[in-house]
């Protein structure tokens, strides 16, 4: 090769980039580890996402015994039969869309596993035990998060209050114009409630708004409304 060409080699950084890319190592080039790697992230991420998913489906929810008391109550209810025919599975209810959210979700709930191991609610007693507190963490979320996950099928925007049964469309306009959240009324929708279940509730607003999580001051009349939406679902 003459002088001049091997000059033009040494001083072309793409052609130079380009060779170093693909030349040998020890082992293997640059190119194939890069590709190799980016093929094997995708296969990776593919799986996780995989495995994400799978962990949303109803069967995964209630493989542990402890879950056939929520499946039993949540199969009374109108998320899982109703006149419409559409279903609402316990991700839908309880993991959020966002990728963000979800994530921290799957993180947070390994708690669950290990409380299924040392038996916290592993029979009816310690779950009706513990029924109040573990509705106290699900509202705590909601209220903090202005019932995301029910507003992935249900928003205010989408209704049409003509065609609501009178008293909903006015409770309805009244939440929206209040700044309330679904979760102030909509108490078990989809599980049995505890024993003085709205003292409790109250209890958890009060805590948010002393820790100034929640500005405003939630409806007086919570329990009228909640006798109502209690007539409606059948609870």
């Amino acid at each position: 090769m003459s002088e001049h060409s091997e000059n033009g080699k040494k001083g072309n950084p793409i052609r130079r980039a380009w060779t170093w890319f693909w030349t040998p190592t020890a082992v293997l080039s640059a190119g194939f580890v890069l590709i190799a790697g980016f093929l094997g992230g995708i296969l990776f991420w593919g799986g996780f996402h995989w495995t994400l998913e799978l962990t949303n489906t109803e069967e995964f929810c209630v493989s542990c015994h402890t879950m056939e008391t929520n499946l039993a109550e949540y199969r009374t209810t109108i998320h899982y039969s109703n006149h419409s025919g559409v279903r609402a599975i316990c991700s839908d209810c309880h993991v959020p869309h966002e990728w963000q959210h979800k994530l921290k979700a799957k993180i947070i709930a390994v708690k669950d596993v290990y409380h299924e191991i040392v038996g916290t609610i592993s029979t009816p007693q310690k779950y009706e035990e513990h029924r109040s507190e573990m509705a106290a963490v699900v509202w705590r979320k909601m209220k903090l998060s202005d019932s995301r996950e029910c507003r992935n099928c249900h928003n205010f925007k989408y209704m049409d209050f003509t065609i609501q049964e009178t008293r909903a469309a006015s409770e309805h306009q009244r939440a929206i114009d209040g700044n309330m959240t679904c979760i102030d009324c909509h108490q078990g929708i989809a599980h049995d409630l505890a024993p003085g279940y709205q003292e409790r509730y109250r209890e958890v607003v009060e805590e948010l708004q002393a820790n100034n999580a929640l500005p405003v001051e939630p409806p007086n009349d919570v329990a009228a409304i909640r006798s109502y939406v209690t007539e409606l679902s059948g609870n």
